[in-house]
């Protein structure tokens, strides 16, 4: 479904991703696990498109997404990780617009908000200056399934849900993912990695150090008893 093949990034003098290639296949969960900095974000707009690799390519769908970009697009929506919308407009305003935007029908609002298994009722009428961080993160999902899009990309999406937001996030995921969803997210918290992805991509200082499914990071971390920060470092120095 994406294909990353030797994706490089530079900015200027400092690289930010360093020759990264890998597979997500059709209806899986995968996963950019790392800590802050190590290149997950820019991995995840580059597939987006909201940034061109200085190297590399990008297929999504069978679609070269560096020649054909709005194709590719066509096939994706895409969470960022810290959402902004205008302050002035209500939720509903918000959810609107996303729909004219991508000429959707009205209706696909209802089918998001009230449909859904997550639970994104109680915003609606108001205004962005009024939610909070964990409404505003519910809002930013909200338009993100908007477009039903085969393919979701979801940059920290549990970064400011409180914990039975994160709870009730996490099965709503597994139920789009029931669907045949393909789901590509960046996390740093080992918790929504292991309940959520069928394999995980580590990355460390912008170099994918490890390629594993999420049994074998559970017996990792189960036979080494290692924290989240000693497994980085142990793949980097075997990578």
């Amino acid at each position: 479904m994406i294909e990353v093949e030797g994706l490089t990034k530079t900015f200027r003098e400092f690289s930010a991703v360093a020759g990264v290639s890998f597979t997500v296949r059709q209806g899986e969960t995968f996963a950019l696990l790392g800590p802050n900095g190590s290149g997950k974000s820019t991995i995840l707009k580059s597939i987006a498109g909201l940034i061109k690799p200085s190297s590399g390519g990008i297929s999504i769908g069978g679609i070269d997404a560096l020649k054909r970009p709005q194709e590719a697009r066509k096939l994706l929506s895409y969470l960022p990780q810290r959402v902004g919308f205008h302050d002035c407009l209500t939720a509903q305003e918000v959810l609107k617009f996303y729909c004219r935007l991508r000429k959707l029908p009205p209706s696909r609002i209802e089918d998001v908000v009230h449909g859904s298994e997550f639970n994104f009722n109680g915003f609606s009428e108001k205004r962005v200056s009024e939610l909070s961080g964990g409404m505003k993160q519910k809002l930013g999902l909200a338009v993100a399934c908007l477009a039903d899009a085969p393919i979701l990309l979801l940059d920290e999406p549990t970064v400011s849900l409180d914990p039975a937001g994160a709870i009730a996030f996490r099965k709503f995921l597994n139920s789009l993912k029931e669907k045949g969803k393909t789901i590509v997210f960046t996390s740093h918290v080992l918790a929504d990695v292991e309940m959520l992805a069928d394999r995980v991509a580590v990355l460390v200082d912008g170099k994918l150090t490890a390629l594993v499914t999420i049994e074998e990071l559970r017996l990792r971390i189960a036979d080494k008893r290692q924290s989240l920060e000693e497994i980085y470092l142990d793949y980097a120095k075997t990578s």
